[in-house]
């Protein structure tokens, strides 16, 4: 093991190890499991456990080929759990951790914002499309 610290929001402890036999470095987080299990209600009404690294592959999909750093994603990832534990509602909607993760991108990259908000928001067309583009060039509120 290389270094093991604590995150800067001090939900994780995170492990720089390096491989005996390749010696590539890798990077883990280990994150307590705690008796707060939030239920994430779908749209279609259906219930399922919140997945944090869900949200995580969403926020890295939308930054696929933008210069946003891993861990930068990860602190963002960890700071909408935060949110919604200290919200302190058992049930969470899909829409408020959409909206919570297009506050994150906003704040991080446009592209990535837009990206995420066109498959989010489901646009229907062009027009809805550039409209939100719009609003971030002026830097307006999201609709």
């Amino acid at each position: 093991m290389l270094d093991s610290r604590a995150t800067d929001d001090g939900t994780a402890i995170r492990r720089r190890r390096a491989c005996n036999a390749c010696g590539k470095r890798f990077t883990t987080y280990e994150r307590i499991e705690g008796d707060e299990q939030i239920r994430v209600v779908k749209r279609d009404g259906r219930i399922q456990s919140f997945d944090r690294r869900k949200v995580l592959q969403g926020m890295l999909t939308a930054c696929e080929k933008r210069p946003v750093p891993g861990d930068v994603l990860e602190a963002a990832a960890n700071r909408i759990q935060q949110t919604i534990l200290g919200e302190g509602e058992r049930e969470v909607s899909t829409r408020r951790v959409g909206e919570l993760v297009m506050e994150e991108l906003r704040k991080l990259d446009q592209v990535a914002y837009v990206r995420f908000a066109s498959v989010y928001r489901q646009f229907k067309d062009i027009d809805e499309f550039i409209a939100e583009v719009g609003r971030v060039i002026r830097k307006d509120p999201p609709a």
